[in-house]
């Protein structure tokens, strides 16, 4: 639901100092759909001002991990648009300009208290148990002229907008209701660092306006900075957006989500095998909710259906093995095109070459076919596949016990007596001999499935008997059986 008159433009605007942590990721999900389920714009801009921190291999994987969950930005970086530049450090002269405009206004002033100072009123501050603001607005009164001929004499200086000394701050956010600050915990903020950079809060304020961002949804860390920005906004005699603080992303067991609990970053998951329609579907949910009882849901589906007043204030915990059933969910709803050139892209690298020599893609693509429902990752995809080109080199322990066991070696003979006798090994024709020892023998099913299955393949799951053998072929499965006799009783 669109509560702005103007249109919606929202952004998704990271620091590029590190990886994309899945809560970043769901930050910009939900701008993203936002945008999308009101036909509005979604930017990207970088805020790189921390030039000590920023890195340039972060910045280019942010890109990489966007665009691989498919949140492609309507403009922004590298997409270029009218209201940018979209890079922070490129705007500082957009940025002293307006710090310009507020000294000139007497709405800021400049500090020239060190750091050492700043650090004693803080100590002062804590031991008197009055509330820690860091700064005591020692430099507030200094007139913009004795400013600037102390400028003038090789001080330095940060810029502080001049917060009230009394009253509140007030403002709505679409998600949590009316949230009201005491000024007089408030500090003056820095605007402007020494070195000409401006801080984020200034930056931020000052980007949105330009930019005609009408929604900032952020995660609700940023709900105590958010009375600055109003401030500025109000210093700066700008309507602000409306603001939406999204629930934090809790650990399964509580807690920070971070790298000790596992995978936290885009990179990680894809790298374990997760589709991005899944972690995308999935985020999603952590604190929204379709309306219905749905969970598995496409991107088109979740965009149909995004609204901010769905979004709950309460934090939402990553469960891991709901992550995992979704990632089967939508391998086995994926094109069966996607899953064949992963077989094919990881099959040489565990497969010996002389193995695939003349396989075709037929074969591949029956192979990913029979197998799509049992997995849950890509990258399991070819270590399954594996024995429909290679004899196994070793047997499930456990399986081999049960399957092993008295008479199979006498259902072996059987079984390879009736497969030698067969003109075609199509499934069907495969399915009958089985049921025909069956019949002539007077033999349970399972008693001549489990022993070949374990000997074909080395393990005691996977897909139909028959479709495997068929995939297998004739003569190769003969000897795979032949070759685990001696094991059997």
């Amino acid at each position: 639901m669109n509560t702005s008159k103007n249109p919606i433009r929202v952004r998704f605007a990271p620091s590029p100092t590190g990886y994309l942590h899945v809560g970043g990721a769901r930050t910009a999900l939900y701008n993203y759909l936002f945008a999308k389920a009101n036909g509005g714009t979604f930017y990207l801009r970088v805020e790189d001002t921390d030039r000590k921190r920023f890195n340039e291999d972060a910045l280019r994987d942010l890109f990489r991990d966007l665009r691989w969950l498919g949140l492609d930005w309507d403009e922004g970086a590298e997409q270029g648009g009218e209201l940018g530049p979209y890079y922070q450090s490129e705007r500082l002269n957009i940025y002293a300009e307006e710090v310009k405009r507020l000294l000139e206004d007497d709405k800021a002033y400049h500090c020239f208290c060190s750091e050492e100072r700043l650090a004693e009123v803080r100590a002062a501050q804590e031991k008197s148990g009055q509330a820690v603001t860091g700064y005591d607005r020692h430099c507030r009164n200094i007139s913009l002229s004795e400013a600037q001929q102390r400028l003038e004499n090789g001080e330095k200086s940060v810029v502080r907008l001049k917060v009230p000394l009394d009253g509140t701050t007030v403002f709505h956010d679409q998600i949590r209701g009316e949230i009201v600050y005491q000024n007089t915990v408030l500090d003056d903020l820095v605007i402007l660092k020494r070195d000409k950079f401006p801080t984020y809060h200034l930056a931020s304020v000052v980007d949105d306006y330009y930019m005609q961002t009408s929604h900032v949804m952020r995660g609700d860390e940023w709900i105590s900075s958010t009375p600055k920005h109003v401030l500025l906004y109000d210093a700066l005699g700008w309507e602000a957006p409306i603001f939406c603080h999204l629930p934090v992303i809790l650990a399964a067991g509580g807690g920070k989500l971070s790298k000790r609990h596992g995978a936290a970053s885009v990179g990680d998951f894809r790298d374990l095998g997760y589709l991005p329609e899944t972690l995308v579907n999935f985020l999603a949910l952590l604190g929204w909710n379709p309306g219905d009882e749905r969970e598995v849901m496409s991107k088109e589906e979740l965009i149909e259906c995004f609204s901010i007043d769905r979004i709950s204030p309460t934090s939402a915990a990553f469960d891991e093995k709901k992550l995992l059933w979704m990632n089967g969910q939508h391998i086995r709803l994926s094109d069966d095109s996607l899953l064949l050139e992963k077989l094919k892209e990881d099959l040489p690298e565990i497969v010996p070459e002389e193995s695939l020599e003349g396989v075709s893609n037929a074969k591949l693509l029956h192979i990913v076919q029979v197998l799509k429902s049992r997995i849950n990752f890509l990258n399991d995809l070819a270590p399954m596949a594996a024995y429909f080109f290679v004899a196994p080199q070793e047997y499930d322990e456990k399986a081999a016990k049960r399957a092993f066991r008295e008479g199979s070696l006498e259902v072996s003979e059987l079984i390879i007596n009736a497969l030698e006798e067969l003109d075609s090994f199509e499934t069907e024709v495969v399915e009958g001999a089985f049921k025909k020892v069956c019949e002539t023998h007077n033999r349970k099913l399972g008693q001549l499935v489990h022993p070949i299955r374990v000997a074909v393949s080395g393990t005691g799951v996977g897909p139909g008997l028959f479709e495997l053998l068929s995939l297998v072929g004739q003569k190769e499965v003969i000897a795979r059986i032949k070759k685990a006799q001696p094991l059997m009783q």
